[in-house]
């Protein structure tokens, strides 16, 4: 993971002096772009900090080593639910939303309980039917 926290620390780095020059062909004007990209700078800074951080918890993954074979990264990576459909209920919800802000704000109100109902599902898929643990 020291790879991926470089990358991002990285992105501050960049996104910084590109917002000074943005500021400055704008005749610090324009604030809305300096704040995005003061913003875009921070948050590069807490996720190459966050991998930082826990790449020194994990320690080395077999993509940091060099000597790495292909087996040691086999294995479980994670449990997923190929068959679940509260991801594309969510994603109705969270589109929804955009599309109330966008159109008429009445709209957001029945895409929020949509969300809600999308991730009290997702969370409590496990808990109830056949995949019952």
């Amino acid at each position: 993971m020291k790879i991926e926290s470089w990358l991002f620390s990285g992105g501050v780095i960049f996104f910084l002096p590109v917002c000074v020059v943005y500021g400055y062909l704008t005749n610090w004007n324009e604030w809305v772009g300096i704040v995005g990209l003061l913003l875009l700078a921070g948050l590069s800074l807490m996720v190459g900090w966050y991998l930082a951080t826990t790449a020194k918890r994990v320690g080395a993954r077999p993509e940091d080593r060099l000597d790495a074979e292909i087996h040691e990264g086999a294995g479980e990576q994670g449990h997923f639910s190929p068959w679940s459909w509260w991801p594309i209920v969510l994603a109705m919800g969270a589109a929804g939303g955009f599309l109330g802000i966008a159109v008429g704000f009445w709209i957001t109100y029945i895409a929020a309980g949509l969300t809600v109902v999308a991730i009290i599902g997702w969370v409590y898929e496990y808990s109830r039917g056949d995949h019952a643990h």
